[in-house]
């Protein structure tokens, strides 16, 4: 395994993009940090981001990796780019002459996935973790250790969506058109996701019938493992009841969720071999 990192990590090394969109990644990581400062005041308007209790434990992990799941996509561009550089720059061919199989080939880049995606986790967890200690009204340590799960989900996240670009790379072998397929793929979940309201719209319950059906598609299972935590906020309930709306949806990590994405994780990464092994290089 080390020795498959090794190989990895030293093409990484002279990839300048691939560097320049990693740091770019682990510094949005840390912008999160900035939204402690936002403030308005605006004569009797006064309004301060951290007051609103964003980075009170146990709630700062559901928000913290929420925000940091949607800066995966920089990520996720280093993960194809590296894909799409072993066929454009012939290293793929090469490795495999020296003697790398495809097996050990493909888990090299699987490899490089979970590394990516366990720095990630532990950054957040660092930052949010300061964050909280700076912040949050709540510093018992039964309430810090509480809702970690989130960050198991985070990982989990983050593996299964580099896999699905991984192979995506590998069955277009371009960086830009392996995005597009993914864009693709996303569209294609959401127009499905649209018939299916039109087909159960005379059902009792449309919204439960649909989420029961697309919690198998792997985006939207992707998706589901970490939900959107405003709803949450005090402030945000405060208004909705105010207005007549409650919330009353569960913004719990499902074991089943997770399940589901470690599932279409294997099938992509044994896709990925089954179409590599098959290919003629």
């Amino acid at each position: 395994m080390l020795r498959l990192l090794t190989i990895e990590f030293h093409k990484l090394k002279y990839n300048r993009a691939s560097k320049v969109l990693s740091l770019i990644y682990f510094g949005l990581l840390t912008s999160i940090a900035l939204i402690a400062a936002v403030k308005f005041d605006i004569g009797p308007i006064k309004f301060h981001l951290a007051d609103m209790g964003i980075f009170n434990f146990p709630y700062i992990w559901h928000f913290n990796t929420y925000m940091a799941s949607i800066l995966k996509f920089f990520l996720l561009l280093v993960i194809v780019s590296m894909m799409a550089n072993e066929y454009s720059y012939k290293t793929l061919k090469q490795n495999l002459i020296d003697g790398l199989s495809k097996k050990e080939f493909i888990l090299s880049k699987f490899y490089t996935v979970v590394v990516f995606a366990l720095i990630s986790t532990i950054f957040v967890f660092v930052v949010s973790l300061i964050l909280g200690l700076v912040y949050s009204d709540y510093n018992e340590l039964s309430i810090i250790t509480t809702d970690l799960i989130y960050l198991l989900a985070f990982f989990i996240k983050l593996v299964g969506f580099f896999s699905m670009g991984l192979f995506f790379g590998i069955l277009v072998k371009r960086s830009a058109f392996a995005v597009g397929a993914m864009v693709v793929w996303l569209i294609g979940e959401s127009m499905f996701k649209g018939y299916l309201f039109w087909s159960f719209r005379d059902a009792d319950k449309t919204s439960e019938s649909v989420d029961a059906i697309m919690q198998f598609l792997p985006l939207e299972s992707i998706s589901n493992l970490i939900k959107e935590p405003f709803s949450r906020l005090n402030a945000v309930k405060s208004v909705a009841n105010q207005i007549g709306e409650n919330f009353t949806k569960s913004y719990d990590v499902n074991f089943s969720a997770i399940l589901i994405v470690c599932a279409w994780t294997f099938i992509f990464m044994y896709l990925s071999y089954k179409l590599l092994q098959k290919r003629d290089l």
